[in-house]
């Protein structure tokens, strides 16, 4: 028979126990599955809040690929594989790759442009104390680097919307501390792209900003978000990698659907449709 603990054994034993954990302090407690509403609540709320903390007033999203990188950083990778198949004396064996690098040197100019708009447009609406257009992304590499780092170089301040994934998404540096948020649910997320978004910006991409972009343009079609300007980068690429014209020619979508987004090239060109955009609206929160 054990001995019975003494008054001060069972007062650390009752302090140490799961039971007298404060609820929210209760990690295993949040993480069980019937309290999946509240965490829900919980990732609607938290951004919301510090966002208005910081007076955030309006935003421009910017999706595209996590895969590409600056020209710097490309053609550096490019190099170092010629210089691994030279050595070799088998190109073949690393032909792929090559194939792979030397189009990531072509996409870099993605990049490069991604960033190059988000510096003009942070450096035009974020002075004076203004806080509008401010730029969120993803907060991870590729795209989602460059447009953080161009608004970080034009010394405004920019979003991050991370995910957590099986393979974790690591953020990028340039966003703001203050302003980098991380979520478990990929609808929160995509709700919290949107909150208070005055324009898309989409640049080449695979699934997830396909599936980002066109979640966008089926709201504004079916009414359930206000319209804002959807602007996709790369007319070569959209072209090639949506059939648009079949879509309507097939009577899948109408004539008008396709004035939902417009095609663009280059820096300039996006702040340019969002002028034309908004010229003459009278959208809250939109400065003049």
């Amino acid at each position: 028979m054990s001995r019975p603990m003494d008054p001060d054994a069972r007062l650390r034993a009752i302090r140490e126990s799961a039971a007298y954990r404060l609820a929210h302090e209760d990690i295993d407690l949040l993480a069980q599955d019937e309290l999946r509403p509240l965490r829900l609540q919980l990732e609607l709320l938290k951004p919301e809040r510090i966002l208005r903390e910081q007076g955030i007033h309006s935003t421009v999203v910017v999706f595209g690929s996590a895969r590409v990188s600056d020209t710097e950083t490309a053609i550096s990778r490019l190099g170092a594989l010629e210089q691994k198949a030279f050595a070799m004396q088998d190109s073949a064996r690393l032909g792929q790759e090559l194939a792979l690098a030397r189009r990531r040197v072509e996409q870099a100019r993605h990049y490069e442009q991604a960033r190059r708009f988000a510096s003009l447009i942070s450096a035009r609406f974020q002075r004076q104390g203004l806080r509008d257009f401010v730029v969120v992304t993803g907060g991870g590499p590729g795209i989602m680097e460059a447009a953080n780092r161009g608004a970080f170089e034009a010394g405004a301040r920019s979003i991050g919307l991370n995910i957590t994934l099986p393979r974790e998404q690591s953020p990028n540096s340039y966003m703001c501390p203050e302003l980098a948020f991380r979520f478990h649910y990929f609808a929160l997320r995509k709700m919290h792209f949107l909150l208070h978004a005055r324009g898309l910006v989409t640049f080449p991409g695979g699934f997830g900003t396909l599936d980002e972009l066109f979640e966008v343009l089926t709201l504004i079609q079916t009414g359930k978000m206000e319209p804002v300007p959807v602007i996709l980068v790369g007319r070569a690429f959209w072209r090639h990698a949506i059939d648009f014209d079949l879509l309507l020619h097939e009577g899948y979508v109408s004539p008008s659907d396709l004035d939902l987004f417009v095609c663009v090239d280059e820096a300039e060109e996006i702040v340019d449709a969002l002028e034309r955009f908004y010229l003459g609206r009278a959208a809250a929160g939109v400065p003049a």
